[in-house]
């Protein structure tokens, strides 16, 4: 099972200026792109309060969301709650025929994702922003030492960035 983990960065390296920041400051290109490439892997991954963002699932894949208050939200066919821990859930979706899935955050998500050495490729799309404040791609200190597969200009000022990953390690 491949795990990309898939995020919009800003030049200073943030998601957004804080957890409930909707990603409404990237282009048009960096969605289309997003909806591109979760579509091919036809699910997407991603904690309540990155799908609180969205307000609704997203048509056209699998949406699962990380919550330890699952019981409290019903899901649908596309719409999946759980409090699984990143590894099972990965085997779940094996065994449903997945052999990728997109990891779309926020940082809690990343995180618990890279402390089981679970992400094998990252993808950025860079805008050309500067937050000077907001939220990273993880929410601890996680070191990735990765190597640059493919380098993409994106319409006139997005930057796609594909990294496979070598190494993670956290403290």
């Amino acid at each position: 099972m491949k795990v990309i983990l898939l995020m919009a960065i800003t030049l200073d390296g943030r998601t957004g200026k804080n957890a409930m920041h909707l990603v409404d400051w990237t282009d048009l290109e960096d969605k289309k792109f997003f909806v591109q490439i979760t579509k091919k892997a036809g699910v997407i991954i991603m904690g309540s309060k990155t799908f609180d963002t969205l307000g609704a699932a997203l048509p056209g894949r699998k949406n699962i969301i990380m919550t330890q208050n699952h019981k409290d939200r019903a899901g649908t066919d596309n719409l999946v709650f759980t409090d699984q821990k990143p590894q099972e859930l990965l085997e779940q979706l094996k065994k449903e025929g997945f052999t990728q899935v997109i990891l779309a955050g926020g940082p809690t998500i990343n995180t618990l994702f890279a402390r089981e050495k679970l992400i094998d490729e990252i993808i950025v799309t860079v805008s050309p922003l500067i937050f000077g404040y907001g939220t990273s791609l993880f929410s601890e200190k996680i070191a990735v030492e990765m190597e640059l597969k493919d380098l993409q200009q994106r319409g006139k000022d997005l930057v796609a960035i594909t990294y496979a990953v070598k190494n993670i390690t956290h403290d």
